[in-house]
Protein backbone atom coordinates (compact mmCIF):
# COMPACT_ATOMS: atom_id res chain seq x y z
CA UNK A 1 0.00 0.00 0.00
CA UNK A 2 1.44 3.33 -1.11
CA UNK A 3 1.33 6.06 1.52
CA UNK A 4 0.15 9.60 0.61
CA UNK A 5 2.97 11.98 -0.26
CA UNK A 6 2.37 14.31 2.71
CA UNK A 7 2.31 11.38 5.13
CA UNK A 8 5.51 10.01 3.64
CA UNK A 9 7.09 13.43 4.06
CA UNK A 10 6.09 13.51 7.73
CA UNK A 11 7.58 10.08 8.37
CA UNK A 12 10.79 10.99 6.55
CA UNK A 13 11.19 14.17 8.62
CA UNK A 14 10.46 12.24 11.82
CA UNK A 15 13.09 9.65 10.84
CA UNK A 16 15.66 12.36 10.10
CA UNK A 17 14.90 13.99 13.44
CA UNK A 18 15.36 10.65 15.19
CA UNK A 19 18.69 10.16 13.44
CA UNK A 20 19.85 13.62 14.52
CA UNK A 21 18.76 12.82 18.09
CA UNK A 22 20.94 9.70 18.15
CA UNK A 23 23.98 11.17 16.42
CA UNK A 24 24.18 14.67 17.97
CA UNK A 25 25.38 13.68 21.49
CA UNK A 26 28.17 11.61 19.89
CA UNK A 27 29.59 14.37 17.67
CA UNK A 28 28.69 17.65 19.37
CA UNK A 29 30.25 19.26 22.43
CA UNK A 30 28.61 19.00 25.83
CA UNK A 31 27.77 22.73 25.97
CA UNK A 32 26.20 22.52 22.49
CA UNK A 33 23.89 19.73 23.65
CA UNK A 34 22.75 21.87 26.58
CA UNK A 35 22.11 24.78 24.21
CA UNK A 36 20.19 22.53 21.83
CA UNK A 37 17.77 21.63 24.62
CA UNK A 38 16.93 25.33 24.91
CA UNK A 39 16.59 25.73 21.14
CA UNK A 40 14.28 22.72 20.96
CA UNK A 41 11.95 24.50 23.39
CA UNK A 42 12.00 27.54 21.09
CA UNK A 43 11.40 25.28 18.08
CA UNK A 44 8.25 23.90 19.73
CA UNK A 45 7.15 27.52 20.27
CA UNK A 46 7.70 28.18 16.54
CA UNK A 47 5.77 25.00 15.70
CA UNK A 48 2.83 26.13 17.82
CA UNK A 49 2.73 29.51 16.09
CA UNK A 50 3.05 27.81 12.70
CA UNK A 51 -0.04 25.75 13.53
CA UNK A 52 -2.11 28.65 14.87
CA UNK A 53 -1.11 31.23 12.26
CA UNK A 54 -0.27 29.10 9.23
CA UNK A 55 -3.22 26.70 9.41
CA UNK A 56 -5.70 28.48 11.66
CA UNK A 57 -5.18 31.93 10.19
CA UNK A 58 -4.81 33.43 13.68
CA UNK A 59 -1.93 35.91 13.99
CA UNK A 60 -1.15 35.46 17.67
CA UNK A 61 1.56 38.05 18.21
CA UNK A 62 1.68 37.13 21.88
CA UNK A 63 2.26 33.39 21.55
CA UNK A 64 5.07 33.92 24.05
CA UNK A 65 2.43 34.52 26.73
CA UNK A 66 1.61 30.79 26.70
CA UNK A 67 5.27 29.90 26.28
CA UNK A 68 6.16 31.89 29.39
CA UNK A 69 3.19 30.62 31.38
CA UNK A 70 4.23 27.07 30.63
CA UNK A 71 7.79 27.81 31.75
CA UNK A 72 6.71 29.49 35.01
CA UNK A 73 4.03 26.88 35.72
CA UNK A 74 6.59 24.10 35.31
CA UNK A 75 9.14 25.81 37.57
CA UNK A 76 6.59 26.50 40.29
CA UNK A 77 4.94 23.06 40.09
CA UNK A 78 8.23 21.14 40.00
CA UNK A 79 9.53 23.08 43.00
CA UNK A 80 6.39 22.42 45.03
CA UNK A 81 5.66 18.80 44.14
CA UNK A 82 9.33 17.80 44.02
CA UNK A 83 9.81 16.56 40.47
CA UNK A 84 8.92 17.00 36.84
CA UNK A 85 6.56 14.03 36.51
CA UNK A 86 3.42 15.99 37.31
CA UNK A 87 4.85 19.43 36.58
CA UNK A 88 4.93 19.00 32.79
CA UNK A 89 1.20 18.19 32.45
CA UNK A 90 0.42 21.07 34.82
CA UNK A 91 2.41 23.49 32.64
CA UNK A 92 0.59 22.36 29.50
CA UNK A 93 -2.81 22.61 31.19
CA UNK A 94 -2.09 26.08 32.61
CA UNK A 95 -1.17 27.41 29.16
CA UNK A 96 -4.20 25.77 27.53
CA UNK A 97 -6.59 26.95 30.25
CA UNK A 98 -5.35 30.53 30.00
CA UNK A 99 -5.79 30.36 26.22
CA UNK A 100 -9.32 29.01 26.68
CA UNK A 101 -10.33 31.98 28.83
CA UNK A 102 -8.59 34.56 26.67
CA UNK A 103 -9.74 32.95 23.43
CA UNK A 104 -13.35 32.78 24.57
CA UNK A 105 -13.56 36.55 24.95
CA UNK A 106 -11.63 37.13 21.72
CA UNK A 107 -13.43 34.75 19.38
CA UNK A 108 -16.91 34.87 20.85
CA UNK A 109 -16.53 38.62 21.11
CA UNK A 110 -15.89 38.70 17.33
CA UNK A 111 -12.56 40.52 17.71
CA UNK A 112 -10.97 41.15 14.30
CA UNK A 113 -7.58 39.72 13.32
CA UNK A 114 -5.66 42.98 13.78
CA UNK A 115 -7.04 43.58 17.27
CA UNK A 116 -6.44 39.91 18.14
CA UNK A 117 -2.74 40.34 17.40
CA UNK A 118 -2.64 43.51 19.50
CA UNK A 119 -4.55 41.95 22.40
CA UNK A 120 -2.34 38.85 22.59
CA UNK A 121 0.82 40.94 22.42
CA UNK A 122 -0.54 43.25 25.13
CA UNK A 123 -1.29 40.25 27.35
CA UNK A 124 2.28 39.00 26.92
CA UNK A 125 3.69 42.43 27.80
CA UNK A 126 1.40 42.68 30.85
CA UNK A 127 2.73 39.33 32.07
CA UNK A 128 6.26 40.58 31.39
CA UNK A 129 5.63 43.67 33.51
CA UNK A 130 3.91 41.76 36.31
CA UNK A 131 6.61 39.11 36.66
CA UNK A 132 9.32 41.77 36.84
CA UNK A 133 7.58 43.22 39.90
CA UNK A 134 7.69 40.03 41.97
CA UNK A 135 11.15 40.41 43.48
CA UNK A 136 10.09 40.53 47.13
CA UNK A 137 10.03 37.48 49.43
CA UNK A 138 6.25 37.78 49.66
CA UNK A 139 5.87 36.96 45.97
CA UNK A 140 5.89 33.21 46.04
CA UNK A 141 3.64 30.30 45.17
CA UNK A 142 4.08 27.60 47.76
CA UNK A 143 7.82 27.11 48.12
CA UNK A 144 8.69 28.74 44.80
CA UNK A 145 9.88 32.34 44.88
CA UNK A 146 9.03 34.17 41.64
CA UNK A 147 12.19 36.27 41.94
CA UNK A 148 11.23 39.34 39.93
CA UNK A 149 13.55 40.17 37.04
CA UNK A 150 16.02 37.55 38.31
CA UNK A 151 13.42 34.84 37.75
CA UNK A 152 12.98 31.52 39.47
CA UNK A 153 14.85 28.23 39.32
CA UNK A 154 13.54 25.55 36.97
CA UNK A 155 14.29 22.08 38.40
CA UNK A 156 15.77 19.53 35.98
CA UNK A 157 13.81 16.64 34.54
CA UNK A 158 13.74 13.37 36.43
CA UNK A 159 12.74 9.80 35.71
CA UNK A 160 8.93 9.54 36.07
CA UNK A 161 7.99 8.57 39.59
CA UNK A 162 11.51 9.03 40.99
CA UNK A 163 12.31 12.70 41.81
CA UNK A 164 15.80 11.74 42.97
CA UNK A 165 16.78 10.27 39.60
CA UNK A 166 17.66 13.51 37.79
CA UNK A 167 18.35 13.29 34.07
CA UNK A 168 21.74 14.34 32.74
CA UNK A 169 21.84 16.99 29.97
CA UNK A 170 22.29 14.32 27.27
CA UNK A 171 19.16 12.52 28.48
CA UNK A 172 17.28 15.81 28.68
CA UNK A 173 18.23 16.42 25.04
CA UNK A 174 16.78 13.02 24.10
CA UNK A 175 13.51 13.78 25.89
CA UNK A 176 13.29 17.24 24.30
CA UNK A 177 13.90 15.85 20.80
CA UNK A 178 11.30 13.13 21.32
CA UNK A 179 8.83 15.82 22.42
CA UNK A 180 9.63 17.94 19.34
CA UNK A 181 9.24 15.00 16.95
CA UNK A 182 6.01 13.90 18.64
CA UNK A 183 4.65 17.47 18.51
CA UNK A 184 5.51 17.73 14.81
CA UNK A 185 3.88 14.38 13.97
CA UNK A 186 0.82 15.35 16.03
CA UNK A 187 0.46 18.68 14.20
CA UNK A 188 0.95 16.97 10.83
CA UNK A 189 -1.81 14.52 11.72
CA UNK A 190 -4.06 17.24 13.10
CA UNK A 191 -4.06 19.37 9.95
CA UNK A 192 -5.15 16.33 7.92
CA UNK A 193 -8.12 15.52 10.16
CA UNK A 194 -11.62 16.90 9.67
CA UNK A 195 -10.89 19.46 12.37
CA UNK A 196 -7.73 20.59 10.62
CA UNK A 197 -9.40 20.83 7.22
CA UNK A 198 -12.19 22.95 8.67
CA UNK A 199 -9.62 25.25 10.29
CA UNK A 200 -7.89 25.65 6.93
CA UNK A 201 -11.24 26.38 5.29
CA UNK A 202 -11.93 29.04 7.92
CA UNK A 203 -8.51 30.54 7.26
CA UNK A 204 -9.28 30.77 3.55
CA UNK A 205 -12.83 32.11 3.84
CA UNK A 206 -14.59 32.57 7.17
CA UNK A 207 -17.89 33.59 5.63
CA UNK A 208 -18.10 30.54 3.40
CA UNK A 209 -17.21 28.20 6.29
CA UNK A 210 -19.88 29.81 8.46
CA UNK A 211 -22.47 29.45 5.68
CA UNK A 212 -21.63 25.74 5.62
CA UNK A 213 -22.87 25.60 9.25
CA UNK A 214 -19.47 25.40 10.94
CA UNK A 215 -19.09 27.24 14.24
CA UNK A 216 -15.95 29.16 13.29
CA UNK A 217 -15.59 30.54 16.81
CA UNK A 218 -15.40 27.05 18.31
CA UNK A 219 -12.85 25.83 15.76
CA UNK A 220 -10.70 28.91 16.23
CA UNK A 221 -10.83 28.50 19.98
CA UNK A 222 -9.88 24.84 19.62
CA UNK A 223 -6.77 25.39 17.51
CA UNK A 224 -5.87 28.41 19.66
CA UNK A 225 -5.87 26.20 22.77
CA UNK A 226 -3.89 23.44 21.06
CA UNK A 227 -1.28 25.97 19.96
CA UNK A 228 -1.10 27.36 23.50
CA UNK A 229 -0.60 23.87 24.95
CA UNK A 230 2.27 23.25 22.53
CA UNK A 231 3.79 26.63 23.40
CA UNK A 232 3.54 25.72 27.09
CA UNK A 233 5.39 22.48 26.36
CA UNK A 234 8.08 24.49 24.59
CA UNK A 235 8.36 26.71 27.64
CA UNK A 236 9.00 23.64 29.79
CA UNK A 237 12.01 22.46 27.78
CA UNK A 238 13.36 25.97 27.36
CA UNK A 239 13.27 26.54 31.12
CA UNK A 240 14.86 23.14 31.80
CA UNK A 241 17.61 23.90 29.28
CA UNK A 242 18.34 27.29 30.84
CA UNK A 243 17.70 25.98 34.41
CA UNK A 244 15.89 29.23 35.14
CA UNK A 245 12.79 31.19 34.09
CA UNK A 246 12.93 34.98 33.85
CA UNK A 247 10.36 37.54 32.67
CA UNK A 248 12.23 37.74 29.36
CA UNK A 249 10.16 34.77 28.13
CA UNK A 250 7.27 37.26 27.80
CA UNK A 251 9.32 40.05 26.22
CA UNK A 252 8.56 41.90 23.00
CA UNK A 253 11.81 40.74 21.42
CA UNK A 254 10.91 37.10 22.06
CA UNK A 255 7.47 37.62 20.54
CA UNK A 256 8.95 39.30 17.46
CA UNK A 257 11.58 36.60 16.94
CA UNK A 258 8.88 33.91 16.98
CA UNK A 259 7.07 35.74 14.18
CA UNK A 260 10.35 35.97 12.22
CA UNK A 261 10.88 32.20 12.54
CA UNK A 262 7.51 31.49 10.95
CA UNK A 263 7.96 34.07 8.17
CA UNK A 264 11.45 32.84 7.27
CA UNK A 265 10.59 29.14 7.51
CA UNK A 266 7.31 29.53 5.66
CA UNK A 267 3.81 30.19 6.84
CA UNK A 268 1.61 27.24 5.93
CA UNK A 269 4.31 24.68 6.72
CA UNK A 270 5.24 22.98 9.96
CA UNK A 271 8.85 21.96 9.43
CA UNK A 272 9.88 25.35 7.97
CA UNK A 273 9.57 27.39 11.20
CA UNK A 274 11.29 24.61 13.16
CA UNK A 275 14.29 24.64 10.83
CA UNK A 276 14.29 28.45 10.80
CA UNK A 277 14.49 28.44 14.61
CA UNK A 278 17.67 26.35 14.59
CA UNK A 279 19.22 28.33 11.72
CA UNK A 280 18.47 31.80 13.08
CA UNK A 281 19.50 30.84 16.61
CA UNK A 282 22.83 29.66 15.22
CA UNK A 283 23.10 32.95 13.32
CA UNK A 284 22.40 35.08 16.40
CA UNK A 285 24.76 32.99 18.52
CA UNK A 286 27.51 33.50 15.94
CA UNK A 287 26.82 37.23 15.81
CA UNK A 288 27.04 37.36 19.58
CA UNK A 289 30.73 36.45 19.42
CA UNK A 290 31.62 39.67 17.57
CA UNK A 291 31.01 43.35 18.24
CA UNK A 292 30.80 44.82 14.73
CA UNK A 293 27.25 43.91 13.69
CA UNK A 294 24.18 44.37 15.86
CA UNK A 295 22.16 41.17 16.18
CA UNK A 296 18.75 42.88 16.09
CA UNK A 297 19.80 44.85 13.00
CA UNK A 298 20.79 41.66 11.19
CA UNK A 299 17.51 39.96 12.12
CA UNK A 300 15.61 43.00 10.87
CA UNK A 301 17.46 42.86 7.55
CA UNK A 302 16.72 39.12 7.28
CA UNK A 303 13.03 39.78 7.90
CA UNK A 304 12.88 42.53 5.25
CA UNK A 305 14.67 40.36 2.70
CA UNK A 306 12.31 37.45 3.19
CA UNK A 307 9.17 39.59 3.21
CA UNK A 308 10.19 41.31 -0.06
CA UNK A 309 12.02 38.56 -1.94
CA UNK A 310 10.83 35.25 -0.44
CA UNK A 311 7.33 36.05 0.86
CA UNK A 312 6.30 32.40 1.06
CA UNK A 313 9.31 31.44 3.17
CA UNK A 314 12.17 29.05 2.49
CA UNK A 315 10.38 25.69 2.59
CA UNK A 316 7.36 26.60 0.41
CA UNK A 317 9.63 28.33 -2.11
CA UNK A 318 11.89 25.29 -2.36
CA UNK A 319 8.83 23.06 -2.67
CA UNK A 320 7.52 25.22 -5.52
CA UNK A 321 10.87 25.02 -7.30
CA UNK A 322 10.96 21.23 -6.96
CA UNK A 323 7.38 20.96 -8.22
CA UNK A 324 8.14 23.26 -11.17
CA UNK A 325 11.16 21.16 -12.08
CA UNK A 326 9.07 17.99 -11.84
CA UNK A 327 6.37 19.43 -14.10
CA UNK A 328 8.97 20.50 -16.67
CA UNK A 329 10.49 17.02 -16.63
CA UNK A 330 7.06 15.45 -17.13
CA UNK A 331 6.37 17.87 -19.99
CA UNK A 332 9.66 16.94 -21.69
CA UNK A 333 8.96 13.24 -21.29
CA UNK A 334 5.47 13.67 -22.73
CA UNK A 335 6.84 15.63 -25.68
CA UNK A 336 9.38 12.87 -26.39
CA UNK A 337 6.63 10.26 -26.17
CA UNK A 338 4.48 12.18 -28.65
CA UNK A 339 7.40 12.54 -31.03
CA UNK A 340 8.05 8.82 -30.80
CA UNK A 341 4.39 8.08 -31.55
CA UNK A 342 4.09 10.28 -34.64
CA UNK A 343 5.84 7.97 -37.14
CA UNK A 344 3.63 5.05 -36.08
CA UNK A 345 0.36 6.98 -36.30
CA UNK A 346 1.29 8.34 -39.74
CA UNK A 347 1.52 4.87 -41.37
Amino acid sequence: MRLPRDLRGTLVIAALGSGFMLVAPEVLAFFTIITLSQVIGLAILALSLALVWGFGGILCFGQTAFFGLGAYAYAVAATNIGGSTGAIPIAILVAAAFAAVLGYFIFYGRVSDVYLAIITLTVALILYSLTRRTSGPEYKIGNALLGGFNGTTAPPLNIPGDPQAVLFPEHTFYVAMIALIAAYVFCSWLVRTHFGRVCIAIRENETRAELLAYDIRLYKLGIFMIGAALAGLGGVFFSVGVSRVTPDVFSLSQAAVAIIWVIVGGRGTLIGPVLATFALHYLTASLGTQSILNTNLVLGIVLIIFVLLVPKGVVPTLADLVELRRQRRIARLRERWLRARRPHTGR
